[in-house]
Order: C-alpha cells, then sequence, then structure tokens
C-alpha cells in the first residue's frame, strides 16, 4: 500500500507541465483523465497484441458480437481495438492529437463512455494548440508512469489523494470528505459481522449499494471484505455519483474488476434515482457534511408532500444547509422487505441538530421507533482527508437480531480516554487510533487494521460483544424520546390574576418557559423507567413556580442523541495549590529569560 504515495506523487509532478497554460484549479481535467487512460492501457498492455490478430477473423461480425469476442479476448469487461497505446503514441510526437484519439475511440463502448464525462476532447484541443503544444510532453511523462502493477485499493488511494489535492488548489473542499480506506474496512466488518453465518454459505450472491459513491471506494473496500470472508460469494456492487469525474473513475474502476458498469449511475440522487426500483442487502455511504439541498429542493419537497412515507422524503425534511439525513431517508427506501443493513458516515449534527417538531427530530424518531438505528460509532478526529472533525458511523438496519430488538448500541471509539492513559504511562497505545508518520491533508490519525487488541478488530469486538462497559452504552429506544412542553404562569396585573372569559388564568407571555421532559427517568436504584410529563411538573417545577401549569396543545415529541452526554466524566478541578505553584514557577522562568535578554 506504500507505493500508492509514490504513483500519486509522480502523477502529480506532471501537472508542473501544465503551468501556465492552465490554472491550478484546471489540472484535474487533463491529470484525472489521463490517469485514468494509462491504467486501462497498462491493464490491456499483455493481451492488446492477441485483440489485433483478431480483429480481422470477427469483421462481419456486428458491433455487439465483436465487443463480446474481443472482451473475453482481453479478459475484462473492456477493450481497445486501436493500433495505438501510449508506447506508440510518444513514438510519431507530430500526430499526437489525431493518434490519441484514434487509441481513445478504439475502445469499446463502455470505456468510451467513461473518458466522455471527462469531456477530455476539448483538453486535446487546448494542449495542441500551438500556443501550448504541451499534449506530446504530457503523454510522454504520462508514458513513463507504469500503473500495471498497482492493486485496484492501491489505484483508488492514487485517484482520491489527486483529487484532494485538486480540489484543495481550487478551495472546492466543502463536503468532499473521501473516506479513509481503514474506515470503510470497519464499517464493512460491523455490516458484515451481524450475517457472518450466512455470508460463509456457498455460492451466496449479495448487492451492495452507494448512493453517492465517489470514485467507489466503499464498494471495492465491501467487494474485497466478502472475498476474504468467502472466496465463492458474489458480491454485486451499485452507486450513483453526481460529479462527473469521480463517476468516470467508478465506472472505470468496475470496469477493470469484471464488475457490471451499468450499475453505477451518474447524477443528483435525490433528484433521478437512477435504480429507482431496486432494492439492496447492505448499503454504505459517506455523503458530504453539511452541504446544502437547495438546487434539489423543489424535487425532494413534491416528493415528500405527494408520496409521504411511500416515497423517500416523508419522515421530514432537514434544514436546508445539511442535507445528511436525507441521504440516511433515501438509503432506508431502498432496504429489503426481509432484512437490509445500513452503515453511513456523518459528522455530528445529525445526532443532535433540529428541536423537537423540526425535520431532523422528526426523521431521528421515525428511525428509531421503527426500531431501525442498531448502533452508533464515535470515531477519532482528524480521520478524513479535508477536514479534522468528528465523525459517526450509524449501523441501520430493519432486521436487529433478538438480542438488540428495542436497544440502541453507542460505542466511543474516540480514543480520548486512552489518549490521556498513554500520557501518564498506563497505556503502552491508543487502541483507537494511531499517529501517522506523514500528515495526507487534515488527515493525522488512522485507525489500526491488523490484530484485535486495537483499531478495527478491538472496536469490531466491542461492537459485537455488545456488552455495557467504559467504551460501550446500550440503551432502550425510548431512551432518545422527550416532550417539549409549554411552561406558563399566570399575568397578574395590579396585583391580581388576569382570567380570560372562562375564568382560567391568562397566561404571561414575557414568564413563558419550556421544558424538556425525558421518556425515560432513572429510579432510585438506576434502572430506567417511563415518566409522564405530570410527574415530572410535579417533581422538578412546581416546588420553584407553584403557580405554574403546562400548555398541552402546544406539547411536541422530539428525539435527539447527546453522545457526549452518555459518556461524559468528570475531572476534579487542580487544587489551587497546584495552580498556585506553577504561576510561580512560570514567573520565575519569565524573570531569568528577561535578564538573560537584558544582560
Amino acid at each position: 500500500m506504500n507505493n500508492f504515495k509514490e504513483k500519486a506523487d509522480l502523477i502529480w509532478r506532471v501537472a508542473d507541465l501544465l503551468r501556465g497554460d492552465y490554472k491550478q484549479a484546471d489540472y484535474g481535467k487533463v491529470i484525472l483523465p489521463m490517469t485514468v487512460l494509462r491504467r486501462l492501457d497498462c491493464i490491456l498492455k499483455p493481451t492488446k497484441d492477441k485483440v489485433l490478430a483478431y480483429l480481422p477473423k470477427i469483421d462481419s461480425l456486428g458491433e455487439s458480437a465483436r465487443d463480446i469476442a474481443l472482451n473475453k479476448l482481453a479478459g475484462f469487461n473492456f477493450h481497445n481495438r486501436s493500433q495505438f497505446n501510449f508506447d506508440k503514441l510518444i513514438a510519431d510526437p507530430n500526430n499526437i492529437a489525431a493518434n490519441l484519439r484514434n487509441f481513445i475511440n478504439g475502445f469499446s463502448a463502455s470505456a468510451r463512455e467513461i473518458i466522455d464525462y471527462f469531456k477530455f476532447d476539448d483538453q486535446i484541443d487546448r494542449m495542441d494548440d500551438p500556443k501550448a503544444d504541451i499534449l506530446f510532453r504530457v503523454v510522454k511523462a504520462f508514458q513513463e508512469i507504469d500503473l500495471s502493477e498497482m492493486e485496484s485499493m492501491e489505484m483508488g488511494y492514487v485517484f482520491e489523494d489527486l483529487i484532494r489535492r485538486f480540489s484543495e488548489q481550487s478551495n472546492e473542499t466543502a463536503g468532499e470528505h473521501f473516506t479513509p480506506r481503514e474506515v470503510i474496512k470497519l464499517m464493512v466488518n460491523v455490516l458484515f459481522s451481524e450475517d457472518r453465518d450466512m455470508l460463509t454459505q456457498k455460492g451466496i450472491v449479495k448487492t451492495l449499494y452507494d448512493p453517492a459513491c465517489g470514485t467507489g471506494g466503499m464498494l471495492s473496500v465491501g467487494e474485497m471484505h466478502l472475498k476474504e470472508l468467502n472466496p465463492q460469494a458474489e458480491l454485486k456492487v451499485f452507486g450513483q455519483e453526481i460529479n462527473p469525474e469521480s463517476y468516470a473513475i467508478c465506472k472505470s474502476d468496475m470496469l477493470i474488476k469484471g464488475q457490471n458498469p451499468a450499475n453505477i449511475k451518474f447524477g443528483n440522487t435525490f433528484t433521478i434515482d437512477g435504480l429507482e426500483d431496486e432494492k439492496f442487502d447492505y448499503m454504505l455511504s459517506n455523503p458530504p457534511f453539511g452541504v446544502d439541498w437547495k438546487k434539489a429542493q423543489v424535487t425532494i419537497k413534491e416528493e415528500a408532500e405527494s408520496k409521504g412515507l411511500n416515497g423517500r422524503f416523508g419522515a421530514g425534511l432537514p434544514r436546508i444547509n445539511d442535507g445528511s439525513l436525507l441521504f440516511l431517508q433515501h438509503m432506508i427506501s431502498k432496504m429489503k422487505p426481509d432484512g437490509s443493513r445500513i452503515g453511513i458516515v456523518f459528522n455530528g449534527s445529525p445526532l443532535f441538530t433540529g428541536a423537537a417538531g423540526s425535520g431532523e427530530s422528526n426523521i431521528r424518531q421515525w428511525i428509531i421507533e421503527n426500531d431501525w438505528l442498531e448502533a452508533i460509532i464515535a470515531l477519532p478526529d482528524q480521520l478524513f482527508y479535508n477536514t479534522g472533525i468528528s465523525t459517526y458511523i450509524w449501523i441501520v438496519t430493519n432486521n436487529k437480531s433478538p438480542q438488540r430488538t428495542g436497544k440502541v448500541q453507542l460505542i466511543n471509539a474516540t480514543g480520548a480516554k486512552d489518549d490521556e492513559l498513554v500520557k501518564n504511562g498506563k497505556l503502552p497505545f491508543n487502541r483507537f487510533w494511531e499517529k501517522m508518520e506523514r500528515s495526507l491533508g487534515n488527515k493525522r490519525k488512522r485507525i489500526a487494521e491488523n490484530g484485535n487488541e486495537k483499531g478495527i478488530g478491538f472496536i469490531a469486538q466491542l461492537y459485537g460483544n455488545f456488552e455495557e462497559n467504559e467504551f460501550c452504552s446500550i440503551y432502550p429506544n425510548k431512551y432518545f424520546g422527550y416532550w417539549r412542553v409549554t411552561v406558563e404562569q399566570p399575568l397578574v396585573e395590579n396585583g391580581k390574576v388576569v382570567n380570560d372569559k372562562q375564568g382560567n388564568p391568562k397566561p404571561d407571555a414575557s414568564l413563558r418557559d419550556y421544558e424538556n421532559i425525558p421518556f425515560l427517568k432513572k429510579d432510585a436504584s438506576g434502572k430506567l423507567i417511563p415518566q409522564t410529563i405530570e410527574e415530572y411538573f410535579e417533581r422538578e417545577v412546581k416546588p420553584h413556580l407553584p403557580n405554574a401549569w403546562v400548555d398541552h396543545t402546544k406539547t411536541k415529541t422530539g428525539y435527539e442523541i447527546n453522545f457526549t452526554k452518555y459518556f461524559y466524566e468528570f475531572k476534579p478541578l487542580r487544587p489551587l495549590k497546584d495552580i498556585k505553584a506553577d504561576i510561580l514557577a512560570l514567573e520565575e522562568k519569565t524573570i531569568e529569560m528577561e535578564k538573560s535578554i537584558l544582560s
């Protein structure tokens, strides 16, 4: 896996040839399609001569029949019938543009479509223009980079590293958080763990879907993990992607691995569901964080209003500047009646944003009351390339095991507690993350991938054991629900309570207050038991406001998941004498520094 960084650096250096003729923000328009072309060229090289030699024998066949025959010879779901490859392209510098187009047009239809999404023909003209005259040098630079030995996962890293660099150059980083492979591996481990016995059956066939698939990282790791678990299993992958470059890269990866590239759809998942009639066994996604859905607002609202819960967005609509929960609703609509499992990465916002009665709260209520939320795993910060924020994996399913029914498991895998233990010499290493030798953008930490004492293995054990401990809490569904009640006090004028026509006290709007009353409370033994609005009010409010009352017409139901509160640990303040000693020591050090400077 160390090879990917070296290859990404080599490809990145080719961008230097574009300096002056291209803005930095436009480098990706050349580098990404050229990387795909070079990758396809390297993959096909061992069988290219056989394909060319066979061409005269199938001249009389139709296009479809020729493609099938040549694909079989090439060993992939695609081939190239052009006389050119990268080696031959650089042998004829004077005709580089025409020959490069001939090479691209020589691909079978499925591969040509991928290049079309890059709109690369425009860049060929631009680079071949006498004012630039850089096309040959760019092709030659790529010809010198060998991508034949790269594994699919390594190439995925290369593409994502390049896209990350290009997005940083153009300051287009909002929402683009490519998922580190170790995070995907953790998600896949947890997603498949409940079905391990079933997945090891001979000849099992399952489906995996990502509605925001990017370059296909989630799909690739899912497929690889199932193959490791059961070499005879088949995982058919599906996805949709809105970014044309990422879409093209994902489809090229599917081609190379023998998956059906037609299962990857292009477009906005919210406005055009490219896989509308499909349901899936497993779903994984890392949708953009905090990206607004204003452009799709009309379509989404129309569907929510016309179809309700029979559509995708009937449970509620979140605020316009964060469509994360729309993705989860969409994925839930893709669950099979007999059981599906979903893993999705969110930032903290979907846990608690939105008061009772808001779109976010209503969506959480819908998910939890249907008993679909199985677990949430809080991850360490600084795991992602373009953001250092904390993230959470949600596991959602409509087929919980008996022991998980009616409950939600929360796992604190941030590593904050271990960090303190390591600093104090009480633990040899952090069991949840390790520091990277070299940062990748904002990614400074990674989750260890090997062993059961730390990293993926340790977190997966916490999930699988389903036992409460310092890192794991298990709560009944109702624990996350509450009533938002309006507390009124009487209006008093001239020392007298003002009544309405029915003889009831009028409320004083200036004294109006609100209470969030949990569905459950702890009894004397610490056991969670139900409570009512009335008993809470009598216990907590009446002693302080004896004339107050609840306006039940304004009561709303809310759901939130306050992760920090559930794992909060009180840390006593340092003794004053210790703080005073530190201050005096600092003052002495300052005085000594002043003396040395003045002398």
